[in-house]
Parts: C-alpha cells; sequence; structure tokens
C-alpha cells in the first residue's frame, strides 16, 4: 500500500480517436478556461511535466520524477499507519457529528448508491466479475434486502427498470435505467445498491452534497418497475 510506481498500458488502444485520462481533463480545462494561466496543453505533451508541478505543492513528493524512475517506485508515509497524530493530545481522536434529517418518503421509494465492483478502479472496468458480492459475469445488477422483494412482490432473478423521481429539479420527466437484475443482498431495508457508470444516468445534475457540491451518489431516491425491455 501507499506505493507510488509507473504504469502504461499493454494493449493497442481501440481506436485512433481514444483519448488519455489527462488528456480529457486538459482540454475540458481549457474549453472552460480559457483565461487560465495553467499550461494545460504543454503540461500534458510530456507527463514528467505534471509530475514536476505536483511535487511543487503536494507533500511526499519531493523529487517526483527522480523517485518514480526508481524500479518499484517509492511509498508515500502514512502516518497513521505509524501511530503519528496531529492532534493536541498526541492521539487518535474521535468526534460525533449529528447527520441532517431526511425529508419523509414515500413507502414505495428506495434509496440508491452507486458502488464499485472488485474489478474496477473509478470508471474504469477491467471484468465482469465481483468476488466481494459473490457476481459472475454481468454488471447490470441491483442488490436489494429481501424485505423489499417481498414488500414490493418481486423475486430474486426478476429484471426491473430503476425510476428516478420525477421532481429531482432537472426538469419535466425523470431518469431512467434498464434491465437490472435483482440480487437478494444483506444490505439495510429500504436502500438498494448497483454499480456506476451504469447507474450515472440516475444522479440528479442538481442534487449535490452541502459544502463540496459532489454528487450524490450514495443517496438517489429512486423506484423499481419490473422491466419490460427485451
Amino acid at each position: 500500500m501507499s506505493m507510488v510506481h509507473l504504469s502504461a498500458g499493454r494493449n493497442e488502444p481501440a481506436s485512433p480517436h481514444l483519448l488519455s485520462e489527462p488528456m480529457i481533463v486538459a482540454r475540458m480545462a481549457q474549453a472552460t478556461l480559457p483565461a487560465s494561466r495553467v499550461p494545460w496543453a504543454w503540461m500534458v505533451e510530456d507527463y514528467r511535466r505534471i509530475r514536476d508541478r505536483i511535487a511543487r505543492v503536494v507533500e511526499g513528493f519531493e523529487d517526483f520524477n527522480a523517485r518514480v524512475g526508481v524500479p518499484g517506485g517509492f511509498r508515500l508515509r502514512n502516518l497513521a499507519g505509524e501511530r503519528i497524530w496531529a492532534t493536541a493530545s498526541g492521539r487518535a481522536e474521535f468526534h460525533v457529528h449529528e447527520l441532517p434529517a431526511s425529508a419523509p418518503r414515500a413507502a414505495d421509494v428506495l434509496m440508491l448508491s452507486t458502488i464499485r465492483s472488485h474489478d474496477q478502479y473509478n470508471t474504469t472496468i477491467y471484468g465482469l466479475d465481483d468476488r466481494y458480492r459473490g457476481v459472475k459475469g454481468h454488471r447490470r445488477v441491483v442488490f436489494v434486502n429481501e424485505v423489499d422483494l417481498r414488500r414490493f412482490g418481486l423475486a430474486a432473478g426478476e429484471w426491473v427498470d430503476i425510476h428516478g423521481l420525477p421532481d429531482d429539479g432537472d426538469g419535466p420527466g425523470h431518469r431512467v435505467v434498464k434491465r437490472f437484475l435483482l440480487v437478494p443482498y444483506d444490505i439495510p431495508a429500504g436502500c438498494i445498491a448497483s454499480y456506476y457508470p451504469e447507474t450515472n444516468p440516475l444522479v440528479p445534475l442538481r442534487s449535490v452534497a452541502l459544502g463540496a457540491g459532489t454528487p450524490t451518489s450514495k443517496s438517489i431516491p429512486v423506484r423499481l418497475f419490473r422491466s419490460e425491455a427485451p
């Protein structure tokens, strides 16, 4: 853990039009911030330039290019792993915070969390198995408490469409993703889970976390309907 090392793709790109993640970010930044003083295009011409910028601002990445060139890379310090705590007491401190009360929701509304599988890194999918949850060969699944399956008259192995709520604030109509397999799972009643990016279309654009502004991908109110898709 905490090892920083170089990596490179092994397969030929599927298309000459595919772009790297840094290139996509740089082009988005140029299009969004045309007056930016950051030389986006210049940096993605050579990733060593990106690493030099990281070394200037991120603690632990000093001499980034030289250290990452060593076989095996280098290890970042993990102060928690070393039992070093930057607190007044010098010990780990825990604080309790009240969660904001959730608005009441209709009985047929479930709370969806989007999750990753084992064979996945962010939105990059390396395989269709998920050894964490015993799923093999596909990803269009919904993990549901058996209590909710009985409550809605559904059964494991049925296919459902997942509908967002029509009043999510993003305009008329509502969001839908189709044909997901119901999988019983030990998840709290009233909650379901499914993989992203397959369920990303259900996240309302205006639904973001207070303060952080990040999408509420772990708290999406939805309804389930038997799928009519072939």
